[in-house]
C-alpha cells in the first residue's frame, strides 16, 4: 500500500511541477513584449524582456532537475540503491554503529556529487549568461571545501548524538531527538552571523554615516533593538542585491549587500529595512520558528512510529537488518520521501508568507514612506531580472512574495 501511494503521489508531484513550470514559461513569454501599466515609466522593455529570458531559463532547468531528482529519489528507495550502499557500507566496517554513520555519509556525497552539475550549470552559466555571476571557478571551488568541512564538523556529531539517541533512549527517543534538533536550530540562529557566515563573507561596519544614523532612528523609533550594520561583499560571488536581518537576542544585526547600498538612495533603503522590522514587528520571525518547530515535533513522532514498522523500509526497496539497527536507514526513508507526502501542502505555505509579506508592507508604509518603498522595490525587480508578468497560479502555488503589480498597488492605496 506505502508503494502505491509513495509512486502515485510521485507521479502527481512530478506532473503538477511540470504543468505549473508550463504554465509560467507560456504566461511570462506571452507577456514579453509588453511592460505592465505599472512599471511603464520606470522599466524599459530590454529590462522587462531579460527579466522574462531569465525566468524562462531558470523554469526550464528547474522542470530537468525536478525529473532527474525523482528518478534519483526511486533509485534509492523502490530500485534498491540505499540496500546497496548498505551492504557497501557493512564490508567497509564491522561496527553498527559506524555502518550506519558511513551509510548516511555515502548517501549525502553522492547525493551532492548528482547534485554538482546542476549547480556548475546554474552558477556558471545561466547566471553569468544573464550578468549575475561574479564567482570564480577558485572562489567556487573554496567555498565548497568550506562547506563540506563545515557539514562535517556539524552534521556529523548531530547524527551521531541522533543514532545514538534512537538506540539507547527507548521508544520515546523522538522528543529527545526533536529537544536536540530544537536546541541545535537555536544555537545556530545564535552563531551564524558571528562564526560561520563570515567564513564565506566579509563583514565591514557599514561606513555611511549619514545612513547609519538614519537607521539607527529608524530602528529605535520601531523600538528595535541591533547589536550592529554591516555590508557584506556580496558582489564577489553574485549581481543580485538583497539586505536582511540575522541572529537573535545579542548577535542580532542587520546585513547590507554592497550591491544594494550602490543602487538605492538613503530614503530607499530606510523603507526596505522598515518592512524588514514589519516582520519582527508583527512576530512572523517567532511564529514561524515556532511553527516550524512545532511540525517538526510532529515529524519526529511519524518517524518514530514509522521506524519500528518492517513494511515502512521493504515497501520503500530496503530488507531491514535483523542483525543490527537500522535507524540510520530509518532517517533516510523518511526524509527522502515525507517531500513527496507534503508537497501539495506547498500553496498554504505560500500564501501565509504573502500575508506576512503584505503585513509587513503595511508596517513599512507607516513607519517611512511607502512610495520610497515602491521605487526600491521596482529597483530590485529590474535589477534582479524579477518578471513582473509571473502565472497567477503558479504564483499561487510557489511564491513566497506577491506577484510584482499585486505588491505595488497594494503599497499604492497604502501611499494614498
Amino acid at each position: 500500500m506505502l508503494t502505491l501511494l509513495f509512486v502515485v503521489l510521485l507521479l502527481v508531484d512530478i506532473g503538477v511541477r511540470l504543468w505549473l513550470s508550463t504554465r509560467q514559461i507560456r504566461h511570462v513569454a506571452r507577456n514579453r513584449d509588453h511592460v505592465p501599466p505599472e512599471f511603464a515609466d520606470r522599466i524599459g522593455l530590454p529590462s522587462h524582456q531579460r527579466a522574462a529570458d531569465y525566468t524562462v531559463a531558470r523554469v526550464r532547468l528547474g522542470m530537468f532537475e525536478r525529473v532527474f531528482d525523482a528518478a534519483v529519489l526511486v533509485g534509492l528507495t523502490l530500485l534498491g540503491g540505499l540496500q546497496m550502499i548498505d551492504v557497501l557500507a557493512a564490508h567497509v566496517t564491522d561496527s553498527d554503529f559506524l555502518r550506519q554513520l558511513l551509510l548516511l555519509t555515502m548517501v549525502a556525497v553522492l547525493l551532492g556529487a548528482l547534485e554538482l552539475p546542476f549547480t556548475l550549470w546554474r552558477q556558471f552559466r545561466l547566471e553569468a549568461r544573464f550578468g549575475f555571476n561574479r564567482m570564480t571557478p577558485a572562489l567556487f571551488f573554496s567555498d565548497a571545501v568550506k562547506g563540506i568541512l563545515l557539514t562535517a564538523v556539524i552534521g556529523l556529531p548531530l547524527a551521531s548524538a541522533i543514532l545514538w539517541l534512537m538506540a539507547k533512549a527507548g521508544s520515546l527517543w523522538w522528543i529527545w531527538a526533536w529537544g536536540l534538533w530544537v536546541g541545535f536550530s537555536l544555537l545556530t540562529l545564535l552563531l551564524f552571523p558571528m562564526v560561520i557566515a563570515p567564513l564565506f563573507n566579509k563583514f565591514t561596519p557599514l561606513a555611511d554615516a549619514d545612513l547609519s544614523g538614519r537607521i539607527q532612528r529608524l530602528v529605535q523609533r520601531c523600538g528595535f533593538a541591533i547589536n550592529g550594520l554591516f555590508v557584506m561583499d556580496g558582489s564577489r560571488r553574485s549581481g543580485h542585491g538583497n539586505a536582511y536581518f540575522t541572529g537573535f537576542g545579542k548577535s542580532r544585526r542587520i546585513v547590507f549587500f554592497d550591491t544594494l547600498l550602490s543602487r538605492l538612495n538613503g530614503d530607499e533603503i530606510e523603507a526596505v529595512l522598515a518592512h524588514e522590522l514589519g516582520h519582527f514587528a508583527r512576530r512572523h520571525i517567532v511564529k514561524r520558528i515556532v511553527v516550524s518547530f512545532a511540525v517538526a515535533l510532529g515529524f519526529f513522532a511519524v518517524l518514530g512510529w514509522l521506524a519500528r514498522q518492517p513494511w515502512f523500509y521493504e515497501q520503500l526497496g530496503v530488507l531491514p537488518r535483523m542483525d543490527g539497527r537500522n535507524d540510520a536507514m530509518a532517517l533516510l526513508l523518511f526524509f527522502l520521501v515525507v517531500p513527496v507526502f507534503t508537497f501539495l501542502f506547498t500553496p498554504v505555505a505560500s500564501w501565509y508568507s504573502r500575508r506576512d509579506e503584505f503585513q509587513a508592507d503595511d508596517y513599512a508604509a507607516r513607519q517611512s514612506s511607502a512610495d520610497q518603498l515602491v521605487s526600491a522595490l521596482v529597483k530590485l525587480y529590474d535589477d534582479n531580472a524579477a518578471t513582473l508578468t509571473p502565472d497567477p497560479v503558479h504564483s499561487a502555488f510557489y511564491d513566497s512574495h506577491p506577484p510584482a503589480a499585486v505588491r505595488i498597488r497594494h503599497l499604492g492605496a497604502a501611499a494614498r
